[in-house]
Formats: structure tokens, C-alpha cells, sequence
């Protein structure tokens, strides 16, 4: 008998793979149904690309896997994250899309309901389900916009406190979520290694993107989403000192962060989203990795995929000391105190030529695969009964 999951999800399954896709994507003997992320009635009012996705819940689900079908949750109210009452509203009305579609598909009360935000909390009673996972993947509370702090956390001490299995992507998140349950247990973030080993399995393959053929090198690399989290001082400091270089970003810019005064340095590179799939060959053609973040409550406790994905290619990697979680990579990462250190490690970085610091690269990146991750939860999951492998 299949394990019957809901999956919660905080990211659309499309376009962008996150934790949550790469977990459902390799869990073993499931059927899972993932619900994309509702929306605010008033979303497209600062984005207008959210316009088509107030009604993207009356689209008949998408069958993405043989086992997993993609849904769309209806729209909410806004300001669920500062008042709790808009929450429960909110919660009510998307149990009752849930349970629409969990009967379509003949999920009854044995199903295993799997969260990632704390706003699920007022979901749980209203869902029929045996078994609760919450799968921690930021300090929620630590955002900005519009929450309230206070209630965030509160949200999440009740959502996790009935959980029969806690995960989290950090260190710091564990010690505060194993307060309200003893079963947290700490899995970071991860990397597709079959992917992005490429660089280094099929380097001399992987055909140069027309865009980067006539860049200065060395080429400094940068993928991810470019949110608020991000120091965009540190970049701005390195395209100052070294005009010689290349500085390429790939990512999507978050709303509300402005980027304008970046654009004015024509040795920065604003190259906007690649599939996951193609990313290998950009890669490729980058001399050094890029993992920057701002100093900050989100920023310690934060799981980046693409430190992951950096180690999996083997190429040289310049972080700053946040997220904690680099320091486990310490003899092969430079880590970097300050602008002036950031600087001068780029350019050691650039100037490295060690092949036993990039074969140790990948091995670390084989460790932290998602293949590994998945296995771990699974292994705990199995053990308390929460799933069952056949």
C-alpha cells in the first residue's frame, strides 16, 4: 500500500526545483498531492504577473510524476501573517479545496499531511490525516513585510508542536524548534549532484553559452534568487576594485528589491533565470562561485540550494561567514571577514589551481546530494512509522 501524502508547499512546483520539490520528487512508495502556494486577493496589485494566478485553482490538477499531482490553492486574504484571525479564515476555506481533492483521489484519514508553513497550523484540524511533518525551512518570523513577529512564531509553536516529525535546514532552527518538540531533527538543504557534476564530468562537453563567449575573465558566478537577504554591497565593492572582471548573476530579482544601483557598472551581468538543466553549462564557464548574504536573523539560519550546488561543481566557492552552515566546508571554501577580505579571496579564489581542493569539493557535494538528504528522512520517517516502504 502507498503512502498518502498532502504536501503543503511554500514554492509553485514550477519553474524553480526548491527543497520541496527535490524531496516529493524522491520519496519512495508515495502518491502525493502538492498544493502550490495561495496567493493574496491583493498580490496583483505590486505584481501584475499574479493577476493569472487568482484563478489558477479551478485548472484541473497537473500530473507532473506518475505519483505526484499539482494543485493550486485558492486565494487568500492578506495579512494572515499579523493577524491570526485572517489565518483561521484563510485556513478554513483552503481545508475545504484540500479535502475536495484528496476525496477525487481517494485519500481518506490515513493520509500524511506535510507542512512548510506556519501559517498550516489553522489548517490541521479542518484536514483528515493520521500522521503530521513539518518540514522547517527559514526563521518565518524573520521577514519583512507584512507580519508580525510575534504571531508568526506562535503560529509555528502550534504547528509543530502536535508534529510526528520536525525537520529542519539549520542548526539554529533545530535549538528553537526542539524546545517545542523533541523530534526536531536537523537535515539541510541540498544539491541535484547528478546535475550540476557535469561541470566537472563533462567539462569538456558542455558547449559556452553564446552570452558569456566575450566576457572578461575571471568570471565571478552568482545563481539564485536576488532577495533582500542578499549583500549587495559586497558585489557592488568587487565590480568597483576589479573593473577587469565579470560579475554574472542568474536569478530572478525578488519584488521590492532594487538592484538599479548595480546597473550601472557594466562589468555586472544581469542574466535573469536558466532552467535547472542548463545551468551546468553556465557554470562551467565561471572561474569562481559566489554565496553572499547580509548579516541577519534569516540570513544565519538559512539553507542555501546554492551552496549545495557550488560544492557539486567543484569549482572554487568565496562565501561570507553567514550562513552558519559554511563552516562545515571551511578547508575548501574561502570564507570571507569584511569587504576588503572578500575582495582579496575572490581574487585567490580565481587564482587556485588545486585539484584536490576540487575533488574534495565534489565529494562533499555527493555527501549533501538529495538522493543523501531524502534518504535520511526517509530513515527517520520509516522508524517511527510515519511512512511505510511498502
Amino acid at each position: 500500500m502507498k503512502n498518502h501524502i498532502v504536501c503543503l508547499s511554500t514554492t509553485n512546483y514550477h519553474p524553480l526545483p526548491t527543497r520541496k520539490q527535490n524531496v516529493m520528487n524522491r520519496l519512495r512508495n508515495s502518491e502525493i498531492l502538492y498544493f502550490d502556494p495561495p496567493v493574496s486577493v491583493i498580490a496583483p496589485l505590486k505584481d501584475k504577473k499574479c493577476r493569472e494566478r487568482l484563478s489558477k485553482h479551478k485548472q484541473a490538477g497537473e500530473k507532473v510524476q506518475e505519483n505526484i499531482t499539482v494543485y493550486a490553492l485558492p486565494p487568500v486574504l492578506p495579512f494572515f501573517n499579523k493577524f491570526r484571525w485572517v489565518n483561521r479564515l484563510n485556513q478554513k476555506r483552503q481545508a475545504k479545496f484540500v479535502r475536495e481533492k484528496m476525496r477525487a483521489h481517494g485519500f481518506g484519514g490515513e493520509t500524511v499531511l506535510w507542512c512548510y508553513s506556519p501559517s498550516s497550523c489553522d489548517i490541521v484540524p479542518h484536514v483528515p490525516h493520521s500522521r503530521l511533518v513539518y518540514d522547517c525551512v527559514d526563521r518565518h518570523s524573520a521577514y519583512q513585510g507584512h507580519i508580525t513577529p510575534a504571531v508568526v512564531d506562535r503560529m509555528e509553536r502550534d504547528l509543530a508542536s502536535p508534529a510526528d516529525q520536525v525537520f529542519a535546514t539549520a542548526v539554529g532552527l533545530t535549538e528553537t524548534l526542539e524546545k517545542i518538540n523533541p523530534t526536531t531533527k536537523t537535515i539541510p538543504n541540498g544539491a541535484a549532484y547528478e546535475i550540476f557534476s557535469r561541470v566537472q564530468t563533462e567539462k569538456d562537453d558542455l558547449p559556452c553559452p553564446e552570452e558569456m563567449k566575450k566576457l572578461a575573465h575571471p568570471v565571478y558566478g552568482f545563481v539564485g534568487m536576488l532577495q533582500e537577504c542578499i549583500d549587495y554591497a559586497l558585489i557592488e565593492t568587487l565590480a568597483k576594485q576589479r573593473p577587469d572582471a565579470t560579475i554574472f548573476m542568474i536569478g530572478r530579482t525578488l519584488p521590492g528589491v532594487d538592484l538599479s544601483h548595480l546597473q550601472q557598472y557594466p562589468n555586472i551581468v544581469f542574466h535573469g533565470l536558466v532552467p535547472q538543466p542548463e545551468l551546468p553549462k553556465y557554470l562551467a564557464q565561471m572561474d569562481v562561485c559566489l554565496n553572499v548574504f547580509r548579516a541577519g536573523a534569516l540570513s544565519k539560519d538559512v539553507s542555501p540550494l546554492k551552496f549545495y550546488e557550488y560544492l557539486a561543481t567543484g569549482k572554487p566557492v568565496v562565501s561570507t561567514r553567514e550562513p552558519l552552515q559554511v563552516e562545515d566546508f571551511a578547508d575548501v571554501v574561502y570564507i570571507a571577514d569584511g569587504e576588503a577580505d572578500f575582495v582579496s579571496l575572490c581574487e585567490k579564489a580565481a587564482a587556485e589551481r588545486d585539484p584536490e581542493k576540487t575533488a574534495k569539493r565534489l565529494a562533499y557535494g555527493k555527501a549533501c546530494s538529495w538522493t543523501e538528504r531524502v534518504r535520511q528522512i526517509e530513515e527517520t520517517l520509516y522508524a517511527k512509522g510515519v511512512l511505510h516502504e511498502s
